[in-house]
């Protein structure tokens, strides 16, 4: 066991391309090996006894996808006998007993379910003060980059996951910066598409207006691919009406991927202050100019409306969106509304130790109809029409690009998250619009993504955007440590 051991946490301190040949059986070793023991990333609430089952049925699909090995966020339904939790303890039995739409396509692509991951609780929505990547049932992922840094939310366990190499790719789903985020400080790539390209069925939800899943993986290229499958209508989401007349094959056009010649606009300001976030900002600019980009300074500041009404829309829809969820849910799990859960909660210190739930409250009291409309409203014009759009037009633009976010911050449970202040990825979280991350290197061992943003529908553009970056990308890429920070 030893032996095995130190070859697994040798393993885990690469992520590429080849760990999608690799079999189940491996990737359950290395989840016992470094995640429930070793460093213990807590980075998989739950494996999938049926995995096993699983990956040798693919072996009959036909597809790119067959026999891969995935993780799913824990607040996504499988048919699988694992629960949907959310990383709430209210809901640590709700097996469902069903899959969400995209789940059930990427299965009859031959899929594996590998498993759930960690989150931050109710996808980081309970309280401004917490500490991402905490979940009462998962409790703190860890970075396998550096063990005392923050992995980002609230899709933490799914880029934990993927950096120490635990599975070929992972879900997340995404409000505000819940995929690209974990996929910037864990060193892998985020997409989060366009909403309403894919189906948020049997999704927990926070927001309909925001909400999507999307790919984590360690390539773009690998997240095309899985997009293609994952992407559809669905009648039981309005929002999808357009999504089969949208959607197409996203890694069809990547190898011949070119940024010659293309404009793209540069949020300088939203590069942040930090000089080696600057610099390797910088450099991830001169790889896109070299590569033939014709890059445009942008000089814009955005109002601070903008984000207190998207608060404003969160509030609102989570009470509403949330209780109908939890009213479907089958079974009798011990909440069916966002009162029942702050109840739940205040009766059950273990879930309250850490960080309160004064988001949770506030969402609860939030039931002014007109004020959420015109709040509504308001964020979309400001984040869309006169945000991206706009930025696009005027500059004459086709990508809008700044860092993801800032380098992994401390972990701290008594005191929540404390980060710098850098990235614009609200623009397209608010909007809808695509929003891809990809690894442009990192700040003293500690990953940064380079965030690339597109107009709406324009996922498949955004993802040739950061493939050809990937060809051209100079700097070398951090691999997972295993320790802590400095060590």
């Amino acid at each position: 066991m030893r032996i095995l051991l130190g070859t697994l946490l040798a393993a885990a301190t690469w992520a590429g391309p080849a760990c999608a040949q690799e079999s189940v059986s491996t990737y359950l070793a290395r989840i016992a090996a470094i995640d429930d023991a070793g460093p213990k990333l807590n980075a998989v609430i739950v494996t999938n006894p049926a995995a096993l089952a699983a990956e040798k049925a693919a072996r009959g699909v036909a597809g790119p996808l067959a026999g891969k090995a995935i993780l799913v966020k824990d607040n996504i339904e499988t048919k699988d006998a694992m629960a949907t939790t959310a990383g709430s303890l209210a809901l640590k039995d709700n097996v469902t007993g069903r899959d969400a739409p995209f789940i059930a396509a990427l299965r009859a692509a031959g899929v594996v379910i590998l498993g759930k991951t960690n989150l931050s609780e109710w996808a980081n929505i309970r309280s401004g003060a917490s500490s991402s990547g905490w979940s009462g049932v998962g409790g703190q992922t860890k970075n396998p980059h550096a063990l005392d840094r923050s992995p980002c939310g609230s899709s933490s366990g799914s880029g934990a996951a993927i950096a120490a190499g635990l599975a070929w790719a992972a879900i997340g789903s995404e409000t505000d910066g819940s995929i690209t985020c974990p996929a910037s400080v864990n060193g892998i790539v985020g997409f989060k598409p366009t909403v309403g390209l894919v189906s948020r069925t049997h999704v927990a939800p926070i927001s309909h207006s925001q909400d999507t899943v999307g790919p984590m993986t360690t390539s773009v290229r690998d997240a095309a691919l899985m997009l293609t499958v994952m992407a559809g209508s669905d009648a039981a989401d309005p929002a999808t009406a357009e999504a089969d007349a949208r959607k197409g094959d996203y890694a069809a056009g990547l190898a011949a991927a070119s940024l010659k010649g293309v404009r793209i606009g540069v949020l300088r300001k939203q590069a942040g202050t930090h000089p080696g976030l600057i610099a390797l900002f910088d450099a991830a600019l001169a790889d896109l100019k070299r590569a033939g980009a014709q890059l445009v300074e942008i000089s814009v500041d955005f109002p601070p409306e903008m984000g207190r009404d998207e608060y404003a829309v969160l509030l609102y829809e989570l009470r509403s969106d949330l209780g109908a969820y939890l009213r479907a849910l089958p079974g009798k799990p011990p909440i069916r509304s966002l009162a029942d859960a702050i109840a739940f909660n205040k009766a059950n210190p273990a879930e309250l130790r850490w960080f309160g739930q004064d988001t949770f409250e506030e969402a609860e009291a939030m039931t002014d109809e007109a004020v959420y409309q015109k709040a509504r409203e308001n964020s979309l014009r400001l984040a869309g029409r006169e945000g991206i759009d706009k930025l696009l037009a005027e500059h004459r633009v086709s990508f809008l690009v700044a860092p993801i976010g800032a380098p992994a911050w401390p972990i701290d449970l008594v005191t929540g998250d404390h980060s710098i202040d850098a990235g614009a990825g609200n623009l397209a979280a608010i909007a809808g619009y695509p929003h891809l991350s990809v690894p442009m290197g990192a700040v003293e061992g500690l990953p940064v993504g380079l965030s690339i943003m597109g107009a709406k529908w324009d996922d498949a553009r955004v993802l040739n955007a950061g493939a050809a970056y990937e060809r051209a990308r100079t700097a070398v890429l951090a691999k997972p440590s295993l320790k802590r920070w400095g060590e």
